[in-house]
């Protein structure tokens, strides 16, 4: 694609983008060398978790031994604002899974060692024993039921935004992406859609559209801002929190909502009490202001469910 009239606005949004998506290596000092610029001012960091009291109730649902222990372990998928972020310090990771999960280990008085994992490898991990429970903005898919358990605690999905100068103004249906090139983040459920659905286009004598994926979303705003990718594809949340942040780019539409949950190895006893502490915190209105200290309201639930089926 052409470089275009807005070739400078887009050198700006990479940089901003890069920092503020700081890729999740399994190493909290790998933020990139400019976040802590670039990131000052722009991640609230208010104070919601801190005055949350234990729940006794909730605790009793939680194993002996882990009781006894008092700790969890939990890998944490940072690079996708709100979700997960670093704050200025390059460090500290901050987001609404962030606050979510320390808020629920509040209420089950619980201590928490955090690791932070790349996205795609968060869920072998879980199987594999390596992670008591996960996060990442993993959505509930019918496929991921099957070797995953959840705890739900927001609302989010697929959704879609674009170059200022693109033609696309809303993408209610994949075809219309025939002859595009989409970035995504890999092994994401946006990754698995796009795949599956790429021979609507060919179905219909049309050149299919390339998806190109990416390990960190700052790299996936990259493409788009350079113009290796006409259109991103990611979550709800993270398209709007992002173009709010940028010059050059707009949110386009919601494609898809999906639960969004903790993960766990299938058949984990953690469940019902991070099921409890969810709906506890919910109560007490903690859950409420964490959504608005992050700005998504209109990703609220009614109530946690443990491994919901996916919403069609």
């Amino acid at each position: 694609m052409p470089r275009t009239r807005h070739t400078a606005a887009f050198a700006l949004i990479t940089a901003a983008a890069l920092a503020l998506t700081a890729c999740g290596s399994g190493d909290p000092a790998a933020a990139p060398a400019g976040a802590a610029a670039a990131a000052e001012g722009k991640v609230p960091t208010t104070d919601v978790v801190s005055s949350v009291r234990k729940d006794e109730a909730a605790a009793k649902l939680l194993p002996a031994d882990v009781r006894a222990a008092g700790t969890l372990t939990i890998a944490a998928s940072v690079g996708n604002p709100p979700g997960s972020t670093y704050l200025a310090d390059g460090k500290t990771v901050a987001g609404t899974d962030i606050d979510f999960a320390d808020a629920v280990a509040r209420k089950l008085g619980l201590r928490l060692t955090r690791e932070v994992a790349s996205f795609e490898a968060i869920l072998p991990a879980l199987d594999s024993g390596k992670y008591d429970v996960g996060t990442g903005n993993f959505g509930v898919t019918e496929e991921r039921r099957r070797t995953i358990d959840f705890v739900t605690y927001i609302n989010d999905g697929q959704g879609f935004a674009a170059r200022d100068d693109s033609r696309l103004e809303k993408v209610t249906d994949l075809t219309q992406l025939c002859g595009l090139t989409v970035g995504t983040g890999a092994g994401t459920t946006f990754e698995v859609t796009l795949e599956e659905n790429r021979h609507l286009c060919t179905d219909t004598g049309r050149e299919p559209y390339d998806v190109k994926t990416y390990n960190d979303q700052g790299a996936t705003w990259a493409s788009l801002q350079q113009g290796r990718s006409d259109v991103v594809m990611s979550t709800i949340n993270g398209l709007r929190y992002a173009v709010e942040q940028q010059e050059g780019v707009r949110f386009l539409n919601e494609f898809k909502r999906l639960d969004v949950g903790f993960a766990f190895k299938k058949g984990t006893p953690l469940a019902p009490a991070f099921q409890a502490a969810v709906n506890g915190l919910k109560a007490d209105g903690t859950y409420d202001r964490i959504l608005k200290k992050w700005g998504i309201g209109a990703s609220a639930i009614t109530t946690s469910r443990i491994s919901p089926p996916e919403i069609k």
